[in-house]
């Protein structure tokens, strides 16, 4: 019988001194179990899926914006490039949104009394509170700009994203408040910004209250899922790479990934997958559940490019705890990425993802299949 190879670096790490960079500790002290799975998650994001020709999606889950992410961590990933697209859930823009137009938010108790805090007009979230008035000030803000012209009409998430985001820079410049908000952010470099379930928000909420009254703004969830293929298919089509870095799980990360199979599956469209997956998530995958579910998995489906599952990583650590080691790994190691402004170039990709289609389409047809 074979003797088992010793492969691998050795264990062997130097003390942690208390001048370390994060980069520094994260490379020499993060050696085994989930510490060095998110080692291995700042490597791939920082020396692959950072690289020139790789478009990177990201989806976006948890209440992470109200804990401060949005600042520290995401709006320095879009202005560095690292970033080019984006999913979220409706609550981490909704909440996001607080911080852009002047609302303030604090830290708090997990095991503060609710009744207490209800009658106070305090709203928690875990260990996170604000004041109730922030709520109605942010509905407010949203069904006033909503109620312009230039929204009564149909639009794709991104669409709405885009011009709210207009909004709340401009509130941010007023208020003279920096880097504070995510759409803000993403409105300045063109980043686009797609909701999976818009109606599963406080903005979607309000948006459903106006068309109540009777205006013309309509959210077009299909316009997103073409929007988001395209993004993926002209990536590739133009010699490029696609990587998904994945923040928790729920419908985000599910629609970041079905960018695929909408292109191979349901359009016909020859294609491979993803060639990068980066998840930080806490879910379990023999639940069942997508949150849980592991690159492997996502293989059979399409999603992933079979040939690049060893260029995936999962972490099992809260997103609180990775994100910023992530984001402060990547801006060490990788230089600042010129931003692709997406958002500027949607009807561009589209047309392409289109005419790839009606190609496939024709031969259908020729065929008598519908």
């Amino acid at each position: 019988m074979a003797r088992p190879r010793l492969a691998g670096a050795e264990i062997n790490p130097r003390g942690v001194r208390g001048d370390m960079t994060a980069a520094e500790l994260v490379d020499t002290a993060f050696l085994a179990y989930n510490g060095r799975k998110l080692r291995d998650a700042c490597r791939l994001f920082a020396e692959r899926m950072l690289e020139p020709d790789v478009v990177v999606g990201m989806s976006v889950t948890g209440a992470l914006t109200p804990a401060g992410l949005g600042m520290s961590c995401l709006i320095p990933l879009i202005e560095n490039g690292f970033v080019d697209w984006m999913v979220s859930t409706g609550a981490n823009l909704y909440h996001d949104t607080h911080f852009g137009i002047g609302l303030k938010m604090y830290q708090g108790s997990a095991e503060a009394d609710d009744v207490a805090l209800r009658n106070a007009g305090v709203v928690r979230i875990y260990d996170i509170f604000f004041d109730y008035r922030v709520l109605l000030s942010t509905d407010t803000f949203f069904r006033e700009i909503a109620r312009l012209e230039e929204f009564q009409r149909p639009m794709s998430t991104a669409e709405f994203h885009y011009r709210a985001g207009r909004y709340v820079a401009e509130r941010e410049r007023i208020l003279k408040l920096k880097r504070r908000s995510l759409l803000a952010a993403a409105y300045e470099y063109g980043l686009p910004i797609y909701t999976s379930s818009p109606g599963d928000s406080s903005i979607g909420m309000n948006l459903a209250l106006l068309e109540m009254e009777g205006h013309g703004l309509r959210i077009d969830p299909l316009a997103d899922v073409n929007e988001t293929a395209s993004i993926v298919y002209s990536a590739k089509q133009s010699g490029g790479r696609s990587a998904v870095f994945i923040l928790g799980g729920g419908s985000p990360k599910n629609f970041v990934l079905q960018t695929e199979p909408q292109i191979q599956e349901v359009m016909g469209v020859a294609e491979k997958g993803h060639d990068y997956f980066l998840q930080v998530t806490d879910a379990r995958p023999d639940t069942g559940g997508l949150s849980g579910a592991t690159p492997a998995e996502a293989v059979s489906w399409g999603k992933i490019d079979p040939n690049r599952l060893p260029d995936t990583v999962v972490c099992y650590v809260d997103s609180t705890v990775a994100l910023p080691l992530i984001t402060a790994y990547a801006l060490a190691r990788r230089k600042k990425r010129k931003p692709r402004r997406l958002y500027d170039r949607r009807a561009e990709m589209l047309n392409t993802l289109t005419s790839a289609y009606e190609k496939v389409r024709k031969k259908r047809l020729k065929r008598g299949e519908s």
